[in-house]
C-alpha cells in the first residue's frame, strides 16, 4: 500500500532546488538513519498545519528527530538562508533587484491558539512582545489582541513560563 502524500511533500524539483541549502551531515559520528527530505516534509507538515511535534503523523520520522533538525536548522541560520535564497529567486523571475529596497512592517496582532503550557516558540512570542512594547510598538494593550492573544501578559507571566520550560 502506497503512502497519500501530504499537501507539504516535496516535488523531485522543489527537493533538487533546496537541496543545496540544506547543511549535509556532518563527517564524523553516526551517519543519520533519516533522510533530509523525509525531515524537511515532516517540519513543513507541523508548520503549515499549525500542528504539535508530537502529533507528526506516525509515517514521518520520529517527533524529537524532526524537532531537532528545525531546532538545529533555526540555530546555525538555514532557515534564513534558504528563505533569503528563496525571496532572491522570486524576485528575479518578477524581473526585480534580487534584493529588497525597502520594507513595509505591520505592528498588527496576530491571532494565536490559545495553549495551556506555554512551549518554548510560546516563550519565544512573549519575549518578543515584550520587547516590542519596551519599544512603544503596539504590543500588550488590550485593544491589540486577537482571539487567544497574549494581552495583558505580564513579566511575571514569561518569568513563570521561563520556569516551566526550564523544568
Amino acid at each position: 500500500m502506497s503512502k497519500m502524500p501530504y499537501p507539504t511533500d516535496l516535488t523531485d524539483r522543489q527537493w533538487r532546488r533546496l537541496k543545496p541549502w540544506i547543511p549535509p551531515d556532518a563527517t564524523t559520528g553516526r551517519p543519520s538513519k533519516c533522510p533530509k527530505r523525509e525531515i524537511l516534509i515532516a517540519i513543513l507538515c507541523v508548520t503549515r498545519s499549525g500542528g504539535t511535534w508530537r502529533a507528526l503523523p506516525h509515517d514521518f520520522p520520529p517527533y524529537r528527530i524532526v524537532f531537532h533538525w528545525f531546532r538545529k536548522w533555526q540555530a546555525d541560520g538555514t532557515w534564513r538562508r534558504v528563505h533569503d535564497k528563496l525571496r532572491e529567486r522570486v524576485r528575479k523571475q518578477a524581473g526585480r533587484t534580487p534584493k529588497p529596497s525597502a520594507a513595509v512592517l505591520d505592528s498588527q496582532t496576530t491571532k494565536t491558539t490559545e495553549q495551556v503550557a506555554l512551549g518554548a516558540a510560546s516563550l519565544v512570542a512573549c519575549q518578543t512582545r515584550l520587547q516590542a512594547t519596551a519599544t512603544g510598538e503596539k504590543g500588550l494593550r488590550p485593544q491589540a489582541a486577537h482571539g487567544g492573544g497574549y494581552a495583558g501578559l505580564g513579566l511575571d507571566a514569561v518569568h513563570h513560563a521561563g520556569q516551566r520550560a526550564r523544568s
